[in-house]
């Protein structure tokens, strides 16, 4: 063996060598991998099911499936819906450290540790097999009752004429006089009223519109008009839509009450 042929082996061998310290020193990322498997389960599902597990998509599966999770310290969301299911709560993966990962510290490979922690081979779930709660979607429920033809001459037909109420405004300065009256876009059913005192601000009652021929369906084609006054200031006036009035049980404002300028 010439003294070229004894160098070049000796070179061949030191690559060889980093190359294997390389490999042996990121381990945990050869043995684990950057994505771990998991196993996702709800036995009363019994359809084809879209899994969401991050961003990353499983369309038509049947449960139980294996799934992949990416490691890192980062929890992973697993959502599943189906044409009659939905996820009623979406699942949380957590991690745990890989024990795998202390090889690294043992073979002195800290090249290697920062090539696991980068990777995030470090963690893993910490199962293996997730329940996926699921309940069947709600469906529309179809109301076949004839609808009562309600109007203004035939009031009190039905119990949202009484709908109870809050009624709290505000104002400041304090004091201001309050109206209010109805605006009806269908006076054939609800008819418009002039306007009626209410109180003073600020005020706070619980009680109904008391509009004649109200009924949830209409709802949403009547106003309330609330107008504020007070001497040396510019009347307010604000609507309230009966429909959201209702959904909300409450109607209520603020008046900050503008000078008028001499």
């Amino acid at each position: 063996m010439n003294k070229k042929e004894f160098v070049l082996r000796r070179i061949f061998a030191f690559m060889m060598g980093i190359v294997v310290i390389s490999m042996i020193s990121s381990c945990a990322t050869i043995i684990s991998g950057t994505k771990a498997s998991v196993t996702v389960r709800n036995d009363n599902v019994k359809e084809p099911v879209t899994l969401t597990v991050d961003k990353k998509v499983y369309p038509n599966v049947m449960l139980p499936a294996k799934i992949e999770v990416k490691r890192g310290y980062k929890p992973t969301t697993i959502v599943g819906i189906s044409q009659n299911y939905e996820t009623t709560t979406p699942v949380t993966v957590s991690k745990e450290f890989n024990f795998t990962f202390l090889w690294n510290f043992l073979l002195g490979g800290i090249p290697g540790m920062a090539i696991d922690a980068a990777t995030g081979a470090y963690t893993k779930p910490s199962d293996k097999e997730y329940f996926i709660p699921m309940q069947l979607k709600q469906q529309p429920v179809v109301d076949n009752r004839e609808v009562e033809e309600v109007d203004r001459r035939n009031p009190v037909k039905t119990e949202l004429e009484r709908t109870v109420v809050r009624w709290y405004f505000e104002s400041q300065p304090q004091g201001a006089r309050i109206f209010w009256r109805v605006i009806s876009s269908i006076p054939d059913q609800v008819r418009n009223t002039n306007e009626l005192w209410l109180g003073n601000t600020p005020f706070e009652e619980t009680r109904s519109f008391n509009i004649q021929g109200l009924t949830y369906e209409n709802s949403n084609d009547v106003q309330i008009e609330i107008k504020v006054r007070m001497n040396g200031y510019r009347d307010q006036t604000r609507r309230f839509n009966v429909r959201q009035a209702i959904d909300q049980q409450e109607i209520s404002s603020f008046f900050d009450m503008i000078k008028i300028e001499e």
